[in-house]
């Protein structure tokens, strides 16, 4: 049986470059969820096998 393995998290050096690609603004890493959240735009970017997807049609949009 194979167990599911654990999500890998972004390099923290990384995640201090990265902005918003609609915004230009800051973003916020939600490791349980897998997310970089643009707080401003609204929008969460998947984080996917430790790699960030940068793509405003990938992001999911935020609820209130």
């Amino acid at each position: 049986m194979v167990k599911d393995a654990e999500p890998r998290n972004p390099d923290p050096k990384l995640l201090e470059l990265l902005v918003c690609p609609v915004t230009h603004g800051a973003l916020v890493y939600d490791r349980e969820k897998q997310e970089l959240v643009s707080k401003k735009a609204r929008l969460a970017f998947p984080v996917r096998d430790g790699v960030p997807i940068m793509l405003e049609e990938e992001a999911r949009p935020l609820e209130d």
